[in-house]
């Protein structure tokens, strides 16, 4: 076996080190607590609106490291790269999440009638009465609603949403098990397993783009039935390797205090995710402003309220936070060859980046809500936006290491292997 021709070179344990139960222990008391902080806003605020709408931000960030992570194993299966190597096995685990996410989006399939129009007219009947809703968005509203029908229902919305999870759990377990089968076959079967990774994993990519598409387009999209993007999925898509990339650094560095990453986490691979990282900022931006300067330049008025719920009522302070947390940081910090290559300054750009994806899903959440459309205020509640995804994200973030100690952290029987245990350049 692979494992034994690399005895001299890698350790005899291959398994996640004990510091990472500290972790997930630490993840438990972190989302204790801030549910704890939750359920006290809620009491405070009077409602549990805001708690739900916090609760769908932590959804589409856990959903985004989980989905994300079994679309960036595709990926790399389908490219290949040394860096897959570090990754593959945080990449699975990333994906193996997907049972506690599901959770996650019980909770929003129950509390549809609260949070969406189409689901409920008696939030649009009550918007109306409190002045929230004008006759003429009442009538784009119910035109919209009208319309979209088909689509746009409470059984639309479990059964397209089901229907996801199912394809996501599939590609989830054939790629797992696949792993599996590699690692305990031959070397000399390396051709065989890459073209059968690549035929799952090819095909896998284009189902991922359309079912998160759909996903996206239900979960948050239609909080909003007037408004449409044909770019909103493909945003979103980036948004999640923008952050799964962020997450995968910070757990490989940290797991580099000790064996097994310790070795075959070089300074080259690292340098080289975060050049990745950094191509991901790029095409976030450049998706993000490519669609407002097309909304805004047509001005047309199906589209255009859009942004201006999220420009207008102190919300523009919001927007230009969003630009700056969201892309002129990162991109100005990873512009550095010496921050990609220094673990410890590269770890906090890429918790900043993780930051910066919760803001920027705030901002793209919050506005859908007539009483905060261009409306940006103060109450108890709007902290629901911090303490119910810190909850939902610690308590991921413990599951995700319980899957982390199930399997060794690296492949032993990978073609690349021999080639990232070999010394550094000077230059490299």
């Amino acid at each position: 076996m692979a494992h034994e021709a690399h005895a001299k070179t890698l350790p005899a344990d291959l398994g996640a080190p004990p510091f990472v139960d500290a972790w997930k222990a630490r993840a438990l008391i972190i989302g204790l607590v801030f549910s704890v902080v939750a359920a006290g806003l809620a009491l405070l605020d009077g409602s549990i609106d805001h708690l739900l709408r916090g609760w769908l931000l932590g959804l589409m960030l856990t959903f985004g490291w989980t989905v994300g992570g079994l679309a960036l194993l595709m990926v790399q299966y389908c490219s290949g790269g040394k860096w897959g190597l570090l990754l593959r096995r945080p990449l699975e685990a990333m994906s193996r999440t997907l049972p506690l996410v599901f959770v996650y989006w019980i909770v929003i399939a129950l509390s549809q009638k609260r949070l969406y129009l189409w689901a409920n007219h008696g939030l649009i009947d009550d918007g109306v009465k409190k002045g929230l809703i004008s006759q003429d968005q009442l009538e784009s509203i119910e035109h919209a609603i009208k319309w979209k029908g088909p689509m746009l229902n409470p059984s639309a919305f479990i059964v397209v949403s089901v229907i996801c999870f199912a394809i996501w759990a599939f590609y989830t377990w054939r790629l797992n098990t696949l792993a599996l089968k590699r690692e305990a076959d031959s070397p000399l079967n390396t051709p065989y397993w890459i073209k059968k990774f690549e035929n799952v994993s090819g095909p896998g990519i284009v189902v991922y783009s359309l079912t998160m598409t759909a996903a996206v387009i239900y979960w948050v999209m239609s909080l909003d039935p007037t408004w449409y993007s044909s770019v909103y999925g493909l945003l979103f898509l980036v948004g999640q390797g923008y952050s799964v990339l962020a997450l995968s650094i910070i757990v490989s560095i940290s797991l580099s205090k000790a064996e097994p990453f310790r070795t075959i986490l070089r300074q080259t691979e690292q340098h080289d995710l975060g050049k990745f990282t950094f191509a991901f900022v790029m095409l976030n931006i450049y998706l993000g402003f490519a669609q407002f300067l097309i909304i805004w330049s047509g001005n047309l008025p199906e589209e255009i309220p859009w942004y201006l719920d999220r420009i207008r009522g102190h919300w523009g302070i919001i927007i230009t936070l969003d630009f700056i947390f969201h892309w002129l940081i990162p991109f100005t910090l990873l512009l550095s060859r010496d921050i990609k290559r220094n673990k410890k300054r590269l770890v906090r750009v890429c918790q900043w980046m993780i930051f910066a994806k919760a803001f920027d899903l705030f901002w793209l959440i919050e506005p859908n809500f007539k009483d905060a459309a261009r409306n940006l205020h103060a109450s108890w509640g709007i902290f629901e936006y911090v303490a119910v995804p810190m909850a939902l994200a610690s308590f991921w973030l413990a599951y995700f290491c319980m899957q982390l100690k199930t399997r060794p952290l690296v492949q032993t029987n990978d073609p690349h292997l021999a080639e990232i245990l070999e010394p550094e350049h000077a230059h490299a």
